[in-house]
């Protein structure tokens, strides 16, 4: 079934969906909206890891949720583990704000707990839609 449904992946959904949820990650590190304590700490790190499922989604259409789901979860991972690397070169990269954003400042253990759950919410709202795409016009048994 997961086959079938990334042959209709739809790419304007996944570029919507990968801007909103930039937006959102963005946002969550906005002080002015003194967010709770507990979603100002894991938000961010939540919503990048989502926001690299759905960019997989949008760049591998073809590909199964749970290929994009483990390349998402592998590049989250191997970005956080690059925190350890501290090179004058890298550091200058990420005291710039895109930077800062993509490659992050220092390694955090709760940041790959936290990559784990944005990428687990990507491969549920997917597969949720998937089922919910082929179950939609079945009559109730």
């Amino acid at each position: 079934m997961e086959a079938q449904f990334t042959r209709h992946r739809r790419r304007a959904w996944y570029a919507a969906w990968a801007l909103l949820t930039m937006l959102a990650g963005l946002a969550s590190r906005w002080p002015a909206l003194e967010l709770p304590h507990f979603l100002a700490t894991y938000a961010g790190d939540t919503l990048w890891a989502l926001l690299v499922f759905w960019l997989l989604g949008l760049v591998f259409a073809g590909k199964s949720s749970s290929w994009v789901a483990t390349v998402a979860l592998g590049f989250a991972f191997l970005i956080e583990a690059s925190q350890l690397l501290q090179t004058p070169w890298l550091n200058s990269l990420r005291a710039t704000l895109p930077g800062r954003l993509v490659l992050g400042r220092g390694f955090l253990w709760r940041d790959l707990l936290c990559y784990a759950v944005g990428v687990a919410l990507g491969w549920l709202l997917e597969t949720g839609w998937q089922h919910w795409q082929t179950h939609r016009d079945k009559p109730i048994t």
